[in-house]
């Protein structure tokens, strides 16, 4: 029987002492490959390479990303994630867990993650935030590449703040998943989603408006110095535009 490969990727992040931020761990394996790059002002800039194809069917890949106390990381990628059909059966896993001290910022925006047709993947992305952390993280995912159907697409973002659930929520699309994904009341035809959490402390004493952006997207406070925007578009190209033009509304000057 043939094994999915196993990856692991960790990244820790901390207050230099010296208004930077030092990378005391920064390693990866297998196809996750991290390289610094140059960040702005005080922030260190990781970029999270994808040194090989996949993940491939039965395959399991795990990044952990922990900023420490002071310390300002920032995690992209150079090019989407494709989850692909492999030799091995079964379901691929790719595990996101991060970690956000008091006083500490953590933006995490990759590119997009496209789930190819007969593919089977299932993401996790954990997040746990002290009180006082700020977190930006995006997610954005394509089903299917150009002209073809979606392969089996499942995703769970679950965030815990000061050790309280601040969100918890999953969907599943394509091949196998609960009727009526595709229907008017989910997806309604689009072939990409995404959303984005903002948390910020200032939230707490000017909490942000409920409101829609544009057709297929909206603007939700949640229970916490948090807001989530959630999002629907035609392609991977227009639902970036939506994102970026909320992240700039919720963090001008960013």
């Amino acid at each position: 029987m043939t094994v999915g490969v196993r990856a692991h990727a960790r990244i820790a992040a901390r207050d230099d002492g010296r208004g930077g931020t030092s990378l005391p761990v920064l390693e990866g394996d297998g196809p996750l490959a991290l390289r610094r790059t140059r960040g702005l002002g005080s922030e260190a800039r990781v970029m999270l390479v994808g040194a090989m194809s996949g993940p491939l069917g039965g395959d399991h890949f795990t990044v952990e990303a922990a900023a420490g106390e002071g310390a300002r990381l920032h995690v992209g990628s150079p090019a989407a994630t494709i989850a692909l059909p492999g030799q091995a059966k079964g379901e691929s896993r790719y595990d996101v867990r991060l970690t956000v001290a008091d006083g500490a910022e953590l933006h995490w925006l990759p590119e997009q993650l496209i789930s190819a047709n007969g593919s089977d993947l299932y993401v996790t992305s954990r997040i746990d935030l002290a009180a006082g952390a700020r977190l930006v993280f995006r997610e954005e995912q394509v089903l299917g590449r150009a002209g073809e159907e979606p392969g089996r697409l499942s995703s769970r973002l679950a965030v815990r703040l000061d050790g309280r659930p601040l969100l918890d929520q999953e969907v599943t699309c394509g091949p196998g998943a609960p009727g009526g994904w595709d229907g008017p009341a989910v997806l309604s035809g689009h072939r990409a989603l995404g959303q984005l959490l903002v948390v910020q402390p200032e939230f707490v004493s000017e909490p942000v408006q409920a409101r829609l952006l544009g057709e297929c997207a909206s603007l939700t406070p949640l229970a916490g110095p948090a807001a989530l925007v959630t999002a629907l578009a035609s392609d991977a190209l227009r639902l970036r535009r939506v994102l970026d033009e909320a992240l700039d509304s919720l963090c001008p000057g960013r």
